[in-house]
C-alpha cells in the first residue's frame, strides 16, 4: 500500500470521529442506554433536512443546530413516553427514532431532492471525500499546514466532551451508578442525564458528515464494550475505550484498501471497515481477554472437582 496525505487526513478523521463517539459510549454503557445512541443518531436526520427548508442553506451552523436540535428532543420524546404512556424504554426508543428516521428521509427525499443530500452519504458517511474540503491552518512561502474540515469538527466534538466530562466526571460517575444516591448529594440526575444526551447529539452530528449515522452507533457501542469485557475500573475503562476507538479507525481504513486487493475485489469504504475492525476487536476480547470465553473453559477445565 502506497501512503499519501489523503490516507493520513482520512485516518485522522476516522480516529477523531471514533474516539469523540466513545467517551460518552461510555456512560450510555453504564446506564445501560446504549440504544439511546442508536435512536439520536437516526434522529437527527429531520433535523437537518429542516434546517436546510428552513434555511436554505447547507452552511454547518444551521445543520448543526438543527440535527442537535434533533437530538435533544429524541431523548425528551424518549422519556415522555416512557414516564407518560407506561412503555419500556426501549421501545419508547423504538418508537421516537424510527418515527423521526422516517420523516426525515421523507423530507431529504421531497423536500430537498435537487439539493445534495443524499441518503447513502447520511447512512454512511462520505470519508473518503473530506480530504477535499481542506482548512488551511498556517501558511507561509515555505510551509502549508492544512487539515480537513471535518477533522476540526469532530476534534472540536472530541475536546468538548473531554472537558464535560472532566469537570462533571464525579456527577456523571454517581449519577451512572446510583440515581438516587446522586440526588441524595445534592445532584440532579435528570440534568446529568440530559447533559449526556446533549454529548451524544453534538458528537452524533459532528462525525455525521464524515462516518454517516450506521458508522457512529458503532462507534459509540462497540469501543466502551469491548473494553467492559476488559476492566471495571471506569478511568481505565474510559482510557481502553479510546485506544480501541483509535485502533479501529486506523485498522479500517488500512483494511479496505488491502483486504479488497487480497481478493480481488474493489476498495470498499472506509467507514464500513471501521464498524467491522471495532467488531472484531470485540470477537478477539471476547474470546481471548482476562474474562473471555476461552479463558473461563479453560479455567473449568483445570478446577479441582468439587466433593
Amino acid at each position: 500500500m502506497n501512503w499519501t496525505v489523503n490516507d493520513l487526513h482520512i485516518i485522522l478523521v476516522g480516529v477523531l470521529c471514533a474516539m469523540a463517539c466513545a467517551l460518552p459510549g461510555v456512560f450510555l454503557l453504564l446506564r445501560r442506554m446504549s440504544m439511546m445512541g442508536d435512536a439520536i443518531s437516526h434522529a437527527v436526520l429531520p433535523g437537518l433536512a429542516v434546517a436546510f427548508l428552513v434555511s436554505g442553506s447547507r452552511a454547518s451552523w444551521w445543520m448543526f443546530f438543527g440535527a442537535a436540535l434533533a437530538g435533544v428532543l429524541t431523548a425528551l420524546f424518549t422519556q415522555w413516553i416512557t414516564k407518560f404512556g407506561k412503555v419500556e424504554r426501549g421501545a419508547a426508543m423504538g418508537i421516537v427514532f424510527t418515527t423521526l428516521f422516517a420523516i426525515g428521509l421523507l423530507l431529504i427525499e421531497q423536500g430537498a431532492g435537487n439539493v445534495d443530500l443524499d441518503a447513502g452519504c447520511v447512512l454512511y458517511g462520505a470519508l473518503e471525500y473530506t480530504p477535499l474540503n481542506l482548512v488551511t491552518l498556517f501558511e507561509t512561502e515555505e510551509f502549508l499546514i492544512q487539515m480537513p474540515h471535518a477533522a476540526l469538527v469532530t476534534g472540536s466534538a472530541l475536546l468538548l466532551n473531554i472537558l464535560i466530562i472532566g469537570i462533571f466526571y464525579k456527577e456523571l460517575t454517581l449519577a451512572s451508578f446510583d440515581a438516587g444516591l446522586a440526588e441524595t448529594q445534592g445532584f440532579r440526575p435528570k440534568v446529568i442525564h440530559y447533559l449526556l444526551m446533549t454529548m451524544v447529539a453534538v458528537t452524533t452530528v459532528a462525525a455525521f458528515e464524515a462516518v454517516g449515522s450506521i458508522i457512529v452507533i458503532a462507534m459509540l457501542i462497540v469501543p466502551p464494550a469491548t473494553a467492559f469485557l476488559i476492566t471495571r475500573r471506569l478511568p481505565l475503562l474510559i482510557g481502553l475505550s479510546l485506544a480501541l476507538a483509535a485502533t479501529s479507525a486506523i485498522l479500517g481504513h488500512l483494511s479496505s484498501q488491502a483486504l479488497p486487493a487480497l481478493l480481488g475485489l474493489p476498495e470498499t469504504m472506509s467507514s464500513g471497515m471501521m464498524a467491522t475492525m471495532s467488531g472484531f476487536l470485540f470477537l478477539l476480547v471476547w474470546l481471548f481477554g482476562p474474562q473471555g470465553l476461552l479463558k473461563k473453559q479453560s479455567r473449568e477445565l483445570v478446577a479441582p472437582p468439587t466433593l
